[in-house]
């Protein structure tokens, strides 16, 4: 049986999670992370050296990175509805998977660990305001795109990239601060509650 190390509260775990939900793959959940076992010991870093969770075992087979996981669960499954198989469908997904790695993740950072971790080492105003100002702005970007398909961050279909994303979307609804007005995005995120492996892994009052 797959294997995931990680605490449920993760956001990257829960990826994992809601991704195993969709695919209906069977898991063991161990937790490792702050608060619970230290990713810092010698038998988790012969794992991952990054230290950071998910990581999955399956058999002989360890994977680092939550999108990655996720690629590869969707790979390695029959199901084909959230990784599509044809090459154009499959790079629109993946690439706002990497979006949602790469710019929406580095804008919300700061912002998230000041407000809702309360960081010490991410108190300074003037940094909060632009971290939040950047994460605005890249949720207007999902708020063009969501208008534009009027359903899913690619098109009519729900796919891994709404996994990803929309758990990053609930974060920065959860978040204590002012927002804009996003209609496409609110109207995307009803249309995500009615998953039952997003409201037991997404809308489950975690950030």
């Amino acid at each position: 049986m797959l294997k995931i190390l990680g605490k449920a509260a993760s956001l990257n775990v829960r990826k994992v999670l809601w991704t195993c939900s969709e695919l209906d793959i069977p898991f063991k959940r161990e937790d490792w992370g702050a608060g619970f076992q230290s990713p810092q010991q010698e038998a988790f870093l012969a794992l991952n050296p990054n230290a950071t969770v998910p990581v999955i075992v399956d058999g002989d087979f360890v994977l680092w990175e939550s999108n990655a996981i996720c690629r590869y669960l969707c790979a390695n499954s029959a199901e084909q509805h959230l990784l599509p198989p044809t090459p154009r469908a499959r790079a629109l997904v993946e690439q706002w998977m990497d979006w949602q790695a790469t710019e929406l993740n580095n804008a919300w950072r700061y912002a998230f660990m000041g407000l809702v971790r309360g960081s010490p080492a991410h108190r300074d105003p003037d940094q909060i305001a632009a971290s939040i100002a950047s994460w605005h702005r890249h949720i207007g970007i999902l708020e063009r795109q969501l208008a534009t398909t009027g359903a899913y961050v690619t098109g009519a279909q729900f796919s891994l990239a709404d996994v990803v994303i929309g758990l990053c979307v609930n974060r920065w609804l959860l978040t204590p601060m002012e927002r804009p007005d996003y209609p496409a995005v609110l109207a995307y995120m009803e249309r995500l509650n009615e998953r039952s492996g997003f409201r037991t892994f997404g809308a489950n009052g975690e950030p």
